[in-house]
């Protein structure tokens, strides 16, 4: 490893036609720096294991944007610890130096000692090997030579191995073997590849190694060869309008593809042009290095100018025109919009009608103006009523399409009350106005409505009206005036009044003045009281164009007063014959209501004096009492028994009622027994009797017809049929219904059907030419007669009777013989086929059959003439 030390610093001199004053120097190699006198110092302890470093020094002056570059070589020496070694390392370095500008390596020297020469091995230490791209050749193009001071005594083969050599990309890089000379095959490209590390070796004939492998360091220096290349082709950016100097509006970036550490690669900005040039042709600057467009003038007014486009240009070798690749790129500047127009009306007063009682109804349209961008929040005008409406009768509401505000009545407003309305409204926007903008005088306005009459309808001032009376009162009785208002009190119109509605009928309307009686007695307990209310609707009508009406409902409050009498509960009862096992509880029902029901006093009247002989009533509550027997025994029966029941309303209303008791013989748990039960129906012993000995009768009757058609179905299995059983069909021949015997007992000869001609061809007909499908005529046998009610037994003589019967009849179908199924009648007018003759006269010779193949062979051989087999 070597240590770079620079003792003592190099001075770069630099001598422009206008000497140096205004010139700044810069490298490309981050580890040495240049002052402005033109001393090259390391900016840090620099450790390098190459032999010497390059790089490049740039003087440029700022003012003319003029550059000038030269290549320093600076050699690396070894750091010793004493003067000494100090001075020969320097001579050393000198040394090298003078070898490295050869074109020749020798890696191992020989060195002279006390002893004489001896040969001391080195590390092969190349210096990098710097190759400018896009070269145009001759290739291949020698770069160095490589020898080792070995060549002299055996031979020596040279060899290159890494990528560009015999590793992708190949054969970029080729060495002589026997020479050693290294070359470069093709234009190289710093963009595709910048640098190649290689090995290069050292053999003899036999494949040993002479010499330890070599690090070769290959640079392709940078050409200004690409053009900056911006990310976008068009750029969009906005800023508001009214925008201050200096403010941020977007970012163009252009990158280059070479080398950014050198002018080549350094990209500088600059805008070509603006459109519009109003009202400045600059409105914009950009930064030179980072693509900044900020705005350099005042006066960005959306509505005038809402779009610039910028035409920027970026330019390497820091931004030389003359020198440096350009390209260019579109930046679109959309100017926003602010609220700096407040909206104003196109007129400062408006007006309006409306008809009163209406609501949702627009009465004026308010249009203004606003310069800002339209449907934005700048641009969208709130409307607010100021003054005027004290009740709120009117909003303003805006229209999202035309931005007018609509005054629209929310609140019904009354002519009588009110004739016209003085508004005063202002306008302003969703959003609040810029800064510094205050608002137009124009942005208020007076609106004058004026309020129309129309008819209103009569109205009853006391809806739902309640009045108190009590119930029964006569027919005729007036019971309130039930009257309605106009409120169109600038109108003379009559109020005639009518019934909408009365369930019951119980009202009459007076039809001039609402005067209410009643039409029939009003009853608290009729179904058409709720909650003792009865309800009825009135109608008021004037006489207006049109004419208008109003309702009213009038509600009775009906006061029970005692108008009903008792009802005893329950009409039916039941009890032992015998005292002290169970007794009867009554009640009592009463339409009326408190105070005019119970406590109720039920009593036993004294007429029969058998009731109360009889009976006995013991009172629980004032609700409740019970019904007992008074006698030790009573005999089964039903007993009517009266019972007087008398309420508490004032005057107090009684009313006898029936119960009907059934007293009956009762089982130990007091439930009356069924032969009780029916005795307390009312019938006697004789009766029951009678009662069950017809049903004992019954049963016999239906046990004996029970054991009889078990009977019956016995015998039918034990007697056996005369026919085989497995022919019985006795369980399988159902009759199902019978119509007949179908033709046969049709009164009309089939034969007519047969031969619609007349008979007397067939009647006349020899033996044996008659139709065998024709019924014969002749005389028909007998069959059996079938019993009504056939034995079980006899069903099969009947079969073998009717089947011998069928056997001998020859008038039944069908005939066992040849059907003739058409019969065309006798003769025919047509000639006979046989009369036909050939056309032809003569023999005909048919040996062209033979000609037709194998399928006309045999017809040939019929129709030929040929000889016979």
């Amino acid at each position: 490893m070597f240590l770079l030390c620079l003792l003592p610093p190099i001075l770069v001199k630099f001598n422009g036609c206008a000497g140096n004053k205004g010139v700044r120097y810069e490298t490309n190699n981050l580890d040495f720096k240049v002052r402005t006198d033109g001393t090259v110092y390391a900016a840090h302890p620099v450790h390098t294991p190459l032999k010497q470093t390059m790089f490049v020094v740039t003087a440029w002056d700022h003012q003319t944007l003029e550059r000038w570059e030269t290549m320093v070589r600076l050699l690396v020496g070894e750091k010793l610890q004493h003067s000494g070694h100090k001075q020969k390392g320097k001579k050393n370095a000198s040394a090298d130096f003078i070898q490295q500008q050869s074109d020749t390596l020798l890696p191992w020297r020989q060195h002279q000692n006390s002893n004489g020469l001896r040969r001391q091995k080195r590390d092969w230490v190349i210096p990098p090997i710097n190759v400018p791209e896009n070269s145009r050749g001759p290739f291949p193009q020698q770069l160095v030579r490589i020898r080792s001071d070995k060549d002299s005594e055996i031979h020596i083969r040279y060899s290159i191995t890494g990528v560009g050599a015999d590793q992708p990309p190949m054969e970029v890089f080729s060495i002589d073997p026997v020479s050693g000379r290294m070359y470069v095959t093709r234009p190289m490209d710093r963009e595709e590849r910048a640098s190649y590390h290689l090995r290069a070796h050292a053999v003899d004939m036999n494949g040993n190694k002479v010499e330890n492998p070599i690090d070769l360091y290959i640079y392709v220096i940078d050409m200004n060869d690409n053009r900056p290349e911006f990310i976008n082709q068009v750029y969009n950016g906005s800023v508001d309008e009214g925008s201050k100097p200096g403010t941020y509006v977007m970012t163009v970036t252009a990158n280059d593809a070479d080398d950014s550490t050198t002018a080549n690669g350094m990209v500088r900005y600059r805008i070509v042009t603006q459109t519009p040039q109003s009202p400045s042709q600059n409105m914009f600057t950009i930064n030179s290095e980072t693509g900044d467009i900020v705005t350099v003038a005042a006066g960005l007014d959306r509505e005038k100018v809402q779009q610039y486009i910028v035409i920027v240009q970026a330019t390497d070798m820091e931004g030389n025109l003359n020198y440096g690749l350009s390209n260019t790129a579109t930046a679109i500047i959309t100017v926003t919009d602010v609220n700096d127009n407040p909206p104003e009306f196109t007129t400062s007063t408006y007006s309006g009608e409306v008809p009163e009682n209406r609501v949702e109804v627009v009465v004026a349209n308010l249009t203004v103006m606003d310069r800002d961008q339209p449907h934005s929040p700048n641009w969208n005008a709130v409307y607010r009523i100021i003054s005027g409406d004290p009740s709120g009768h009117f909003t303003i509401r805006t229209d999202p399409i035309t931005n007018e505000g609509m005054v629209t009545v929310v609140k019904a407003v009354d002519y009588e009350m009110n004739r016209a309305f003085m508004l005063t409204v202002m306008v302003s926007n969703q959003a609040p106005l810029a800064s510094g903008i205050q608002m137009s005088f124009q942005s208020t306005a007076g609106v004058t409505i004026s309020v129309t009459d129309v008819n209103e309808a009569p109205y009853f001032p006391t809806n739902q009206k309640l009045i108190r009376l009590e119930e029964g009162v006569p027919t005729g009785t007036v019971l309130t005036t039930f009257s309605a208002v106009d409120p169109d009190r600038f109108m003379q119109q009559a109020v005639r009044y009518s019934k909408l509605s009365d369930p019951a009928n119980w009202l009459n309307i007076n039809a001039t003045n609402g005067q209410i009686t009643t039409a029939a007695v009003l009853d608290r307990e009729s179904a058409y009281i709720k909650n003792n209310v009865y309800e009825a609707t009135f109608l008021a009508a004037d006489n207006g164009i049109p004419p208008a009406s109003g309702t009213g409902t009038l509600q009775i409050y009906l006061i029970d007063i005692n108008d009903n009498v008792p009802e005893l509960l329950p009409k039916e009862a039941q009890i032992c014959e015998k005292p002290n096992l169970n007794v009867i509880n009554i009640t009592a029902a009463d339409a009326d209501i408190d105070p005019n029901v119970g406590p109720f006093v039920f009593e036993l009247p004294s007429v029969p004096s058998a009731v109360r002989k009889n009976w006995t009533i013991t009172r629980l509550n004032g609700d409740y009492a019970q019904l007992s027997l008074r006698i030790m025994y009573l005999e089964a029966g039903v007993y009517d028994v009266p019972i007087t029941v008398t309420d508490s309303g004032n005057p107090p209303l009684y009313k006898t009622s029936i119960i009907k008791v059934k007293v009956c013989p009762c089982d130990e748990n007091g439930d009356c027994t069924t032969i009780g039960a029916v005795a307390a129906a009312g019938l006697g012993t004789g009766a029951i009797i009678a009662i069950l000995i017809c049903i004992i009768i019954l049963l016999t009757m239906v046990l004996l017809f029970v054991v009889w058609m078990k009977r019956r179905e016995k015998e039918r299995h034990t007697k056996q049929l005369l026919i085989d059983p497995e022919d019985d069909v006795r369980d399988n021949i159902l009759k199902y219904d019978e119509e007949g015997g179908g033709e046969e007992d049709q009164d009309y000869d089939l034969s007519q059907l047969q031969q619609p001609e007349t008979m007397d061809h067939v009647l006349n007909k020899a033996a044996g030419v008659r139709r065998v499908d024709e019924r014969p005529i002749g005389a028909e046998p007998q069959y059996p007669i079938r019993p009504v009610i056939p034995h079980p037994g006899d069903i099969g003589d009947f079969i073998n009777e009717g089947l011998r019967a069928a056997d001998n009849d020859p008038t039944a179908p069908p005939y066992d013989s040849l059907l003739v199924f058409d019969y065309e009648g006798s003769g025919s007018t047509a000639g006979s086929v046989s009369s036909l003759n050939s056309s032809s006269s003569g023999d005909q010779d048919y040996d062209y059959l033979n000609d037709w193949g194998p399928r006309f062979k045999k017809l040939a051989d019929m129709y030929g003439g040929g000889e016979e087999d």
